[in-house]
């Protein structure tokens, strides 16, 4: 019985988990297998090298290039 109960238990505890992952969003890919923030990023890792930012100047256009 206590087997049972067990794998009743363990069962319930499995089903909940894979519906817990089908709700999670998951993260878009583009044609190269990177994530939209990913592309983003070297875009504007670019852009900063292109411009010859370094220090304060390129973390401040960093984080602006990235939130728009």
């Amino acid at each position: 019985m206590k087997k049972l109960l067990s794998l009743v238990a363990l069962g319930f505890a499995l089903s909940l988990g894979s519906a817990y992952a089908a709700d999670a969003p998951a993260a878009a890919a583009s044609a190269d297998g990177k994530t939209k923030q990913q592309t983003k990023m070297v875009d504007c890792n670019k852009q900063a090298g292109e411009k010859k930012l370094k220090g304060d100047a390129r973390k401040k256009f960093m984080s602006e290039c990235l939130k728009g």
